[in-house]
């Protein structure tokens, strides 16, 4: 019954989000737009989610900007960052205050064109390295202080490159096996979960590589709670 009722929310939620592209995103989807997020401008190319209409990444960049002077602050000063699944990059150029190096990296190419529009715009293009590959690929050997992955909540493959940002299949095994070979000792990673999406399936093979999952950061919007996971 729970696993059934599960699957009926997902499907609601499916079709909620779909719904909502078709209304606030389509006619936006396909052509250049320009948002402010925190008083930046960010540049949203065709075929990359839209950060400022579907909450997460906006939320996420301003959570690193209203805890940047806290004690506890999401990113130490001077910290080496990576921004994994970077989209149009509004996480990296939030970061950039913070941390002393950012490297982002996307799987899609018109995403990484765009993350390095963005941190041209915003006047940190040298602080902010761009690459494309999937997952770990284009990192090689590198270790970080920080990891943030804001990834595709639902399980299942794309349908098309929007989809991307949305869907993935095994991604959060791969995630979970390879981020201890991409953190400094005392690295972290911060992971953004939404409650509709799968958060066990990216939190579980966490756990079974012997990772603790502490939760920093909460929001809800429309019915939907995100939630900022710190993973040591």
């Amino acid at each position: 019954m729970t696993i059934t009722l599960q699957l009926v929310q997902r499907r609601g939620w499916n079709a909620w989000l779909y719904a909502k592209f078709l209304l606030f995103q389509r006619h936006r989807h396909n052509q250049v737009v320009l948002e402010t997020v925190a008083g930046r401008p960010l540049v949203v190319l065709p075929d990359v989610l839209n950060p400022a209409l579907f909450f997460t990444g906006q939320w996420l960049a301003e959570e690193i900007l209203r805890t940047a002077q806290d004690d506890n602050a999401l990113i130490s000063a001077g910290a080496s960052l990576l921004d994994l699944g970077c989209g149009t990059g509004v996480v990296s150029v939030f970061a950039t205050q913070q941390a002393g190096r950012v490297v982002a990296a996307d799987i899609n190419p018109v995403a990484v064109r765009c993350a390095r529009i963005n941190a041209l715009l915003n006047g940190v293009e040298s602080k902010v390295e761009v690459r494309e590959g999937d997952l770990w690929t284009p990192l090689a050997n590198e270790h970080f202080d920080v990891v943030v992955f804001n990834p595709p909540y639902f399980p299942g493959a794309a349908r098309n490159t929007f989809e991307q940002a949305l869907r993935s299949e095994g991604l959060s095994e791969r995630f979970a096996a390879g981020l201890r070979d991409h953190l400094t000792g005392d690295g972290c990673a911060l992971l953004l979960l939404s409650s509709v999406g799968d958060e066990a399936g990216w939190l579980e093979p966490l756990l079974r590589q012997g990772f603790t999952v502490e939760p920093v950061a909460s929001h809800s919007v429309a019915g939907e709670r995100l939630t900022l996971y710190r993973i040591r």
